[in-house]
């Protein structure tokens, strides 16, 4: 990378955290607010804010969203929204671009960094991985979550797309939910948010469009727990071959 380019990149990076905090404060308290309702009307509120919010903070940095595939969201049904996992800016591109409330799993270590911690807390389920008790809970309140009409925001790599590779493996989470709610899943893939905000550059960024693409729903319907494995086998080749196709486009 050229001198020029590494320093626009830092100055833009710190753009780009002063204008995401400067917006926060906006909209934290009717966030805050929302967290006095029970589900599923907390995140029937909570959606639009966060629409709202990215909708004039990801144009301002330069990042405006596109959206294909709104279409395969059939009005009255719910949907296990599976993801994948290039950046930190793939939850505030795929929570609020997602057609209808939605909850997405999230780290609990996450909800105490002060402030941003409770609009996390707000849209999450939280789960501490060490913690058996913590996974088992939070599986419980995916299928909640499903039972009362809103859709999951799933990330079946587990944790940032850190190599060469299109996707890394999946695990079995998501689609063991999916199958156990008899609810469909929908694939989708982000573009560009993994060279916006690199994870081997730290404090660096740069603008460019996002693109998320929503492909056609996959039934579950019939399906068990032994079809998991080959369920998430089944999505991970979709998702890869579709996202090696169209990731230049």
């Amino acid at each position: 990378m050229n001198p020029l380019k590494r320093v626009l990149g830092h100055i833009y990076f710190v753009y780009a955290i002063i204008l995401f905090t400067a917006t926060m404060l906006i909209v934290i308290i009717p966030i805050w607010m929302t967290t006095l309702f029970t589900e599923p009307r907390r995140s029937q509120y909570l959606q639009p804010i966060f629409r709202l919010w990215m909708g004039v903070y990801l144009p301002l940095v330069f990042c405006p969203v596109r959206r294909r595939g709104k279409q395969n969201f059939k009005k009255g049904e719910n949907y296990v929204v599976v993801c994948n996992h290039n950046s930190l800016a793939d939850i505030p591109v795929s929570s609020p671009w997602i057609p209808g409330p939605n909850k997405t799993l999230a780290k609990a270590e996450m909800a105490k960094t002060p402030l941003f911690g409770l609009i996390y807390k707000a849209g999450s389920i939280l789960v501490d991985r060490k913690k058996a008790n913590s996974r088992r809970e939070s599986f419980t309140k995916m299928q909640e979550a499903l039972q009362k009409g809103l859709h999951l925001c799933l990330y079946p790599e587990g944790t940032r797309n850190k190599t060469d590779q299109p996707l890394q493996p999946f695990y079995d989470g998501a689609f063991v939910t999916a199958i156990k709610a008899q609810k469909p899943i929908i694939p989708a893939l982000i573009f560009n948010t993994g060279r916006i905000l690199p994870h081997n550059i730290n404090g660096w960024a740069q603008p460019m469009p996002i693109r998320i693409d929503f492909l056609e729903p996959i039934s579950t319907e019939g399906l068990t727990a032994d079809d998991a494995a080959e369920l998430k086998d089944r999505v991970r080749t979709l998702m890869e071959t579709y996202y090696v196709a169209n990731r230049k486009k």
